[in-house]
């Protein structure tokens, strides 16, 4: 018998990814503000890329028309998000980010997004976990960043319903974006990348997260690390 405590702290030594399920609880009428915000969001992003390939016809009255219409149909839908945010919508929170991301200036980014960002994360948001790693430093090398990726796992029935959702960037993705355009992944997708980032932080259980990531989606840069690896 005295030997079950020493094989229970071998056992979580080997799962470093099985954080404890975290205590989300969505606001309603914050979740209402933010699915009104989703068509918008899709329809300016189909009217911008209509205009990106119609960019030599800049003249033409139906650009300028669909132009308007964005200008019109964006800041709505960010001001719908704006006010979910402030009720703590954890996805709400990711797109206001992204939209930040895809739109301010570099420098301005990290301030206006990251802790948007972080806040999506504390809540096990998995899409938050890659744009931290690139815009949002000290933090996306701390304990408190690697603790939240530990927990996205848990969260996993919660969030099934928000998928898919979009990334400037994704690097387990096969594909990537040219200019303003999105990469749309699905829960795996995301999940492959919060094991990819979890082996930058764990050196120790590396090979075993970066394996987990191509299980999960085939992640490409996960196996060319495996691969590399001699």
């Amino acid at each position: 018998m005295s030997r079950l405590p020493q094989m229970a702290l071998m056992l979580a030594a080997l799962l470093p990814t099985a954080g404890h399920a975290l205590e989300v609880s969505i606001d309603p009428h914050a979740d209402l503000l933010y699915r009104q915000a989703l068509p918008l969001l899709e329809q300016a992003d189909t009217q911008e890329d209509e205009s990106v390939l119609r960019t030599a016809l800049d003249s033409d009255p139906e650009l300028r028309r669909q132009g308007q219409a964005m200008a019109h149909t964006l800041p709505t839908a960010v001001a719908l998000l704006k006010k979910s945010v402030a009720l703590g919508h954890p996805v709400a929170q990711y797109r206001l980010a992204l939209y930040y991301m895809t739109y301010l200036p570099a420098a301005q980014i990290p301030d206006a997004a990251c802790p948007l960002l972080q806040a999506s994360l504390d809540q096990g948001f998995a899409p938050s976990a890659p744009a931290i790693a690139t815009w949002c430093p000290p933090y996306n090398a701390s304990a408190q960043y690697r603790a939240a990726l530990e927990a996205v796992p848990s969260m996993a029935t919660l969030y099934a319903p928000y998928y898919p959702q979009p990334a400037t960037r994704m690097a387990c993705s096969r594909s990537q974006p040219q200019g303003l355009e999105m990469l749309w992944g699905r829960q795996r997708d995301y999940q492959a990348e919060v094991y990819r980032l979890l082996g930058d932080l764990d050196p120790q259980h590396r090979h075993s997260l970066l394996q987990k990531a191509v299980e999960t989606n085939g992640c490409v840069t996960a196996q060319q690390h495996l691969t590399s690896r001699p």
